[in-house]
């Protein structure tokens, strides 16, 4: 409540004696959703000439409208400021479309590709927010056995790509932004944050090549880890989170999405697509990293995203 109370001071400061009440457009990835307190944490977009990208907790007049929401989500709303209260207005959840081919054309693709070859992970149920994250075995770039319950009491960050992805807004960007939350928590890593990058080729990208891959990332094994196994384990992991993929003239046609674990294996974010930014993929990610105390945590927010100071200095 402290950081609400915060926001409403610096308002008002901005808005001034007698100041009408404004309305603002704002976008940006949800970290947290408080249902007791009617309050949405948000890493929000900038807002130009207003307001530097940062993390704002807002306060909402109807609780009823934060139903549906979860960490990871995009959304777009109004920031009403008024003489002694400002709020978050007409908020909308913004649904990630792909936009690497015509999506009536992937349907159809996708489709034939069931019928004629029915892929095991349509039998799998999608993990819902909330619930804990059965454990898996594949092997890393490094041939060694990796389980997710080695990572017991640590957040896992985990994404899907394969190493033949021909478009850099896709799977090579998943990776990059990786390797942005490599070097932001680069304190954390191992010991508080593992990352999981899991192929969805894993006839083609065998540990070798994804070793090779790893490399363009810098990534440590030992603390991201590229992960492949038979096809079987590969496609009951996928189904966990809803991957869609088949293959398409020599590539892959794939949904995107980037999963975020707690430290008590439950499932906090299945984001899909890649609507948000580095830095707002590493705000979640920092909001799950503390270790809670009564529901609480330690987690400074109010960290703007431009201030003239790297990102790993200015979020930690």
């Amino acid at each position: 409540m402290k950081y609400l109370a915060r926001l409403t001071a610096i308002l008002f400061l901005l808005a001034g004696s007698g100041w009408a009440a404004q309305r603002f457009s704002v976008t940006g990835m949800v970290l947290k959703v408080d249902q007791r307190h009617k309050i949405i944490t948000v890493s929000c977009d900038s807002i130009p000439g207003y307001m530097d990208a940062m993390i704002m907790p807002f306060a909402v007049r109807d609780g009823k409208v934060l139903d549906g929401l979860a960490p990871g989500m995009a959304v777009d709303f109004a920031l009403v400021i008024e003489k002694e209260s400002n709020y978050a207005d007409q908020i909308k959840i913004r649904r990630y479309e792909g936009v690497e081919q015509d999506p009536l054309t992937a349907r159809r693709l996708k489709l034939l590709d069931q019928i004629s070859n029915p892929p095991a992970q349509s039998n799998a149920k999608v993990l819902a927010v909330g619930q804990s994250v059965p454990d898996f075995t594949l092997m890393d770039q490094s041939r060694n056995r990796v389980s997710l319950s080695q990572f017991a009491g640590k957040v896992v960050a985990m994404n899907f790509i394969y190493t033949s992805c021909a478009l850099p807004n896709f799977c090579f960007r998943n990776s990059n932004t990786f390797g942005v939350l490599q070097r932001r928590f680069k304190e954390k890593m191992g010991k508080d944050l593992v990352l999981l990058t899991v192929t969805f080729d894993p006839q083609h990208d065998l540990p070798d090549v994804l070793a090779r891959y790893a490399k363009t990332w810098k990534a440590d094994p030992a603390t991201w880890h590229f992960l492949t196994g038979p096809v079987s384990a590969v496609q009951r992991v996928t189904g966990l989170f809803g991957m869609d993929y088949f293959p398409d003239e020599g590539l892959m046609n794939h949904s995107l999405h980037t999963a975020i674990i707690d430290r008590r294996g439950k499932l906090v974010a299945n984001i899909e697509g890649n609507q948000f930014t580095p830095d707002q993929l590493g705000d979640l990610v920092q909001t799950v990293l503390p270790r809670t105390n009564g529901g609480h945590t330690s987690t400074e927010t109010h960290l703007a995203h431009n201030q003239g100071t790297e990102p790993s200095a200015q979020r930690q």
